[in-house]
């Protein structure tokens, strides 16, 4: 089987961003000649394959599925915790005129998805969050599907490779978003994306897809030169013209205000690198290891927040390279962070 990896035309890959990726991203990211995602976190088994449906309408080259492992439920045995943090983020909500969501457990339908990804395959299926059960790996693999897993350490490299995986996504310290650790408990490693990269280059022989902090072209040149077959970015996308985050989102990146990002498990129970707020410096302190039960607790306040064009009560996730994240076209974006040398000639 010819590797996705092999058919791109730049090494560019559009990170899966859960809530903010759509087709329409995905697809001009893959029309650039670079690899888009969708990312079937906190959709439906439903949602996803009308998404995928889409994505095949607007491009014919291959994309990628992202699916979030489920995580062990927490709930019982940290009920008083999440109790008493749901009482402090019941006095944010009254600010945004709702009320907290319920802060409950579920596996984001995995076990449909799954099933529908094989009945129905695409190029690509990468997994955060964990290990999965061997037999999925060769049930999707068997579909024709290559296989994938966000790893942010050379142990849990050498477990994906173990269970055999087709590539390896490493994610640095410097990556937005939740960070892909294997266990929910875990404080993450500080190693940023290159160390990362160097590390997992010598634990594994799979191919590496590098992400985190990148923002330019000279950083995609960078983790290149230290062998990874690709480079992901994700925070620049999020201000593409084609995604979906707020627009208050978008402007946070380049408003002046913000000058740096820390690591929170403030909005979901999972450690995630944001721009800090007003909501983070209030709760992060106090925030337990409960995801997704957080997730489902703050999103009402997320989502009036976005409605009231508020940065104080978003999830602004956002990598170390955020200042490079303008808005401009997906298409351009890649174009932007393709090295000189990684170029496809053309008959211009």
């Amino acid at each position: 089987m010819k590797s996705v990896l092999t058919n791109l035309l730049t090494p560019i890959v559009q990170a899966p961003m859960a809530g903010v990726c759509n087709p329409e991203l995905a697809a001009a990211v893959c029309n650039a000649g670079g690899l888009g995602f969708l990312a079937a976190g906190y959709q439906s088994s439903d949602a996803m394959v009308e998404q995928i449906r889409r994505t095949r309408a607007l491009t014919d080259r291959p994309f990628a599925v992202n699916l979030f492992v489920p995580q062990p439920d927490v709930t019982a045995y940290r009920a008083a915790h999440i109790a008493r943090y749901a009482q402090r983020v019941a006095t944010i909500a009254s600010q945004y005129d709702v009320a907290p969501g319920a802060p409950v457990y579920d596996d984001d339908a995995f076990d449909d998805k799954i099933q529908r990804l094989i009945a129905d395959p695409v190029p690509l299926v990468t997994f955060t969050f964990g290990a999965v059960e061997p037999t999925i790996v060769a049930h999707l693999q068997a579909a024709g599907t290559e296989v994938g897993f966000t790893v942010t350490s050379a142990n849990e490299a050498r477990q994906a490779q173990a269970l055999s995986a087709d590539l390896l996504v490493a994610q640095g310290a410097d990556a937005g978003g939740h960070r892909g650790t294997w266990s929910l408990d875990a404080v993450p490693n500080d190693t940023e994306t290159a160390a990362l990269v160097t590390e997992v280059l010598a634990a594994s022989e799979l191919p590496v897809i590098a992400a985190g902090g990148v923002g330019e072209a000279a950083d995609v040149a960078r983790l290149l030169g230290l062998g990874c077959t690709a480079v992901a970015a994700g925070t620049i996308f999020l201000a593409a013209d084609e995604s979906t985050a707020p627009q208050v989102w978008k402007q946070a990146f380049t408003s002046g205000r913000f000058t740096n990002t820390v690591a929170t498990r403030a909005f979901s129970g999972r450690i995630a690198r944001a721009l800090p707020n007003r909501f983070i410096d209030q709760l992060g302190q106090d925030a337990p290891a409960a995801y997704p039960q957080l997730h489902y607790l703050t999103r009402p306040i997320r989502a009036a927040a976005g409605r009231a064009g508020d940065p104080d009560g978003l999830a602004l996730w956002a990598g170390t390279g955020f200042r490079h994240a303008t808005a401009r076209s997906a298409a351009q974006i890649v174009a932007d962070l393709t090295p000189a040398s990684s170029r496809t000639p053309t008959n211009d």
